[in-house]
């Protein structure tokens, strides 16, 4: 999978890009970044990138032309969808990350300042998404966890495949995951439940079941209505 990030500070991106699941990622070719500062892309002698917005609103609002010349030279590789992050997509969900992780490449857009111009919006945007009902000054952390979310997800980059089909959201599910336990047998005076330690297969299934119910019960109830 590729994944080309526009972004005024891909510098931000080298530190997470050189660790954990998504350098694994990288290292076995399962996902290729790929980094653009759209201020290249600026006609503007200073490289300026924003300016004033119509009518008189604070803020200042990413311009058009920019962005547009930086997602034409991209697409000159080949049609990818495009996905702006913003406080007004849609909610970031598993089921999207399994959906994009499918996909051979997808082009990522951080904004910054106020807004992005609507017009590009309009244009050239296939998707926005975001992280919840909350403000960040740019897109940049939204993108990273879009990355880390479907390069865990790519072929051969988990030890355990089976361990991200048990997730919380995983392959349709609509309930929180359940309590997990490792050694010692007990720490702190806190054993680990005996049906984890019994070898019943067909009981450790169901304590896990009930646990995962109650735990959505008690922290996200409106999940248990969605089918």
């Amino acid at each position: 999978m590729t994944i080309d990030v526009l972004s005024l500070f891909p510098r931000g991106f080298d530190g997470f890009k050189d660790v954990s699941i998504v350098a694994r990622a990288i290292q076995k070719g399962a996902v290729t970044l790929n980094f653009t500062d759209f201020r290249e892309f600026s006609a503007d002698k200073h490289r300026k990138v924003d300016d004033y917005a119509y009518g008189g609103f604070p803020g200042l609002v990413l311009q058009p032309q920019p962005i547009w010349d930086a997602l034409v030279h991209l697409l000159e590789d080949g049609f990818a969808p495009v996905i702006y992050f913003s406080p007004q997509g849609r909610p970031l969900t598993q089921p999207i990350l399994e959906f994009y992780a499918q996909l051979p490449r997808v082009i990522l857009l951080c904004g910054h300042y106020k807004e992005l111009d609507q017009r590009v919006r309009d244009l050239a945007i296939s998707d926005e998404l975001s992280l919840g009902d909350f403000v960040l000054s740019g897109g940049e952390i939204a993108a990273m966890a879009f990355i880390d979310g479907v390069a865990r997800l790519q072929d051969g980059v988990l030890t355990d495949a089976a361990s991200a089909r048990s997730d919380s959201f995983s392959d349709g599910k609509t309930k929180l995951g359940f309590p997990c336990y490792t050694r010692p047998d007990t720490w702190m005076g806190i054993e680990v439940p005996a049906v984890l330690r019994n070898g019943d297969h067909a009981k450790i299934e169901a304590w896990a079941e009930e646990r995962s119910q109650a735990m959505t019960h008690a922290r996200r109830p409106e999940l248990l209505t969605k089918r």
